[in-house]
């Protein structure tokens, strides 16, 4: 059974780890080593692990578990913008993702939010237009110095009642 709960203290690791895989392991299909690399190093020094303690402690992402285990994680922002959306690659296909984005999409009308938006990847971008989100525009991002396809994508959520 899938359990979501909130972001804590000492989750960076297991994000990273989730990150990490579903790039190293499902991404990868749809870009090139080299693009893989930059975008999710196998090597992280000091300077990047605090880097990612502070962005995962900012964007306080819902976290994913199956038997204890992190599997995914997904933030939603004040503003409407998913900045971080993972699945593990060993936990694709278990309905994690669906999960995460059910969640999401709750607390976008909890808070009454008109729309949402995200940079998502070639991967990732069916999975998005399966919950109604559209493309707005193709963008090539540059990770350290190689670029890498995305695009924006929106869904536009009805209007919370005055």
């Amino acid at each position: 059974m899938i359990r979501l709960r909130a972001f804590r203290p000492g989750d960076e690791p297991a994000l990273r780890a989730v990150y990490t895989s579903a790039i190293r392991e499902v991404a990868c299909h749809d870009y090139t080593p080299e693009q893989v690399d930059a975008w999710a190093p196998l090597e992280w020094d000091d300077e990047d692990l605090a880097a990612w303690a502070v962005r995962m402690a900012g964007v306080q992402p819902f976290v994913a578990e199956i038997d204890g285990v992190v599997v995914g994680y997904a933030d939603l922002q004040p503003n409407g913008y998913i900045d971080h959306f993972f699945v593990a690659g060993n936990a694709g296909g278990r309905g994690v993702g669906g999960v995460l984005m059910r969640h999401v999409l709750a607390q976008a009308e909890a808070r009454g939010l008109a729309e949402l938006s995200s940079d998502v990847s070639v991967t990732a971008q069916p999975f998005y237009a399966h919950f109604g989100f559209e493309i707005v525009e193709q963008r090539m991002p540059v990770i350290d110095g190689v670029a890498l396809r995305n695009a924006l994508m929106r869904k536009l959520l009805r209007a919370s009642p005055a």
